[in-house]
């Protein structure tokens, strides 16, 4: 069978089954999987949270279904074992959060637990591998890891902002990946973007579904885990610097929210409603579409000079490096000081 329509039945399949799958789990599992108003929540009724049920059935369904019709090369099928060994440990973690709301479980317990899934991905050897010494690529492959899967989890503050950032993301990966990369991050890029692609009307529907933990998280620790196995460095050694293009947004929301939190006193790691989407939406009356074409065109202009510096020359590559990183922290200060200091 010709590859790509290898591709285009695993993200057909894994959107089909995402979708079908949501109005099931609404009938069957919707009382017991529920996120109640109160505190920093602003929604007036209880709204499911299967989400993340959804689109892992349909993540899942789809890899199991083209093992069955492909020969993968040596090595894939470990690949893909490993992937999903440590996604299906993170989505556990999220749904057993998302079942014990509103408290959830401890943060403590969280971390040990993901810091278990980072252990068994590099356990079946998928990990960073940008430096010569091993324990600096287990550390980077630690850092990333828990980072983007945080990060994603800090996003799901409005209706369709953190599904519409997976989705982007994971169609940057595609694009970059496709058509000669390791055949693993072809497959599970593509299937993560249809179930992304098939839950994201769910999330902004009349009779809306959440993501919850189970499913922000799971988004999140995909696609740090996927970005790890693109060949980023063919052109230059510093094609590296890819994976932080394609995830910015999540990661500048990140710090945005912790910045924002650690000059107010407040811990980082606590909720607050500091996040840069809710002060836009708030405070300055953004409209919800508004935010998220806003977040959408930043991700999508990231995603662009993620694919670009892969391709540049390595004197290039770190010219846009360093030039994005002046305009993120200009950027951030500017936010931070607009959003804040005019509001006292």
């Amino acid at each position: 069978m010709e590859l790509c329509v290898l591709y285009f039945i695993t993200f057909l399949c894994a959107a089909a089954v995402t979708a079908g799958t949501v109005p099931l789990l609404r009938h069957w599992i919707a009382p017991f999987l529920t996120d109640t108003p109160g505190g920093l929540k602003t929604h007036k009724n209880a709204v499911p949270m299967l989400g993340g049920c959804a689109i892992f059935i349909g993540t899942v369904s789809s890899l199991v279904l083209i093992r069955f019709v492909t020969n993968f090369p040596t090595g894939t099928l470990h690949s893909l074992r490993g992937i999903l060994s440590a996604g299906a440990l993170i989505f556990l973690l999220g749904l057993t959060d998302d079942l014990r709301k509103p408290k959830g479980l401890p943060i403590w317990v969280r971390l040990l637990v993901q810091i278990g899934a980072v252990s068994l991905l590099i356990y079946y050897g998928i990990f960073v591998q940008a430096f010569a010494a091993t324990w600096l690529n287990y550390t980077v492959t630690f850092v990333w890891l828990l980072a983007l899967t945080n990060a994603f989890n800090l996003l799901d503050i409005a209706d369709g902002l953190c599904v519409s950032q997976a989705v982007i993301c994971a169609g940057g990966l595609v694009l970059i990946a496709l058509p000669g990369e390791l055949w693993y991050v072809n497959f599970a890029a593509l299937a993560l973007l249809g179930g992304g692609l098939a839950f994201w009307p769910f999330n902004h529907a009349k009779n809306k579904v959440f993501l919850g933990d189970s499913g922000a998280t799971f988004l999140g620790f995909m696609i740090a885990a996927i970005s790890m196995g693109t060949q980023y460095t063919q052109q230059n050694p510093y094609g590296y610097a890819a994976p932080l293009f394609i995830a910015a947004v999540p990661l500048f929301d990140t710090a945005f929210v912790s910045v924002a939190r650690l000059l107010q006193g407040k811990n980082p790691l606590c909720g607050s409603p500091d996040h840069l989407a809710l002060k836009l939406k708030n405070d300055r009356h953004f409209s919800l579409i508004s935010v998220l074409v806003l977040f959408a065109l930043a991700a999508t202009a990231c995603n662009f000079l993620g694919g670009l510096v892969t391709q540049l020359s390595p004197l290039h590559t770190q010219a846009v490096c360093v030039l994005s990183l002046l305009v993120g922290g200009m950027c951030l200060v500017w936010l931070l000081q607009k959003l804040y200091t005019s509001a006292r």
